[in-house]
């Protein structure tokens, strides 16, 4: 179970994060805050705290000081910064002072638990959109993209790189010298991770994250 604090000044952006996260059977919602202050307090007060999913524009303790706060008095609490901000150097800034990820407002759902879920496993992530506006600024997504790949096996990227060629899951199993089964399991753990739907998605993510 991951212990989560949701950080933002706007009820409706509070109310709507706590319905969509509360679906999921591993993640809970411990509490929410108008500012970074009163997850300070939170922590101080003891509370199992295990992410905390905050804005970057917040009164009295804004996002990215509670960054450097959380790192300096309690470093064990992972900060995801989900906001609207998609200038490359403040998300470069918040990775510097300490947080795991940065994720935009405009994600899906599929992605906002994709990326709760390998902060869990103590990676770091930064969404798709920026990673495509990284790509459009300088032609060059490996600055951002080596911390997606970094959720991936070497043989998952491998088999990846092979469905995105068109080939069948036979045909991977016989290039591969892997059976069949084992093919479908790296398939399917691939759609998982990636939160996609189905292979296209699968490949349009695994394009877009400059996995391709």
């Amino acid at each position: 179970m991951l212990n989560i604090v949701i950080a933002d000044d706007h009820s409706i952006v509070r109310d709507g994060l706590r319905t969509l996260l509360e679906k999921q059977g591993n993640l809970n919602i411990v509490a929410e805050c108008l500012n970074g202050m009163e997850v300070i307090e939170l922590a101080e007060s003891g509370l199992k705290i295990d992410v905390v999913l905050s804005d970057l524009n917040m009164p009295v303790l804004s996002g990215m000081e509670l960054i450097t706060a959380l790192q300096e008095r309690f470093p064990e609490i992972k900060i995801v910064i989900l906001s609207m901000i998609d200038d490359l150097k403040t998300v470069k800034e918040t990775f510097r002072k300490g947080a795991s990820a940065y994720i935009l407002k405009t994600v899906d759902i599929n992605e906002l638990i994709f990326t709760l879920n390998r902060v869990q496993l103590g990676l770091n992530y930064v969404c798709t959109g920026l990673i495509q506006k990284l790509i459009e600024e300088t032609g060059n997504s490996s600055e951002l993209a080596a911390s997606v790949q970094n959720g991936f096996s070497s043989r998952e990227l491998e088999i990846l790189r092979l469905i995105a060629e068109g080939f069948t899951n036979n045909e991977i199993s016989d290039k591969l010298f892997l059976s069949k089964r084992t093919v479908e399991g790296h398939r399917q753990s691939l759609l998982e991770k990636t939160g996609s739907r189905n292979t296209a998605t699968l490949i349009r993510y695994a394009v877009t994250a400059g996995l391709l």
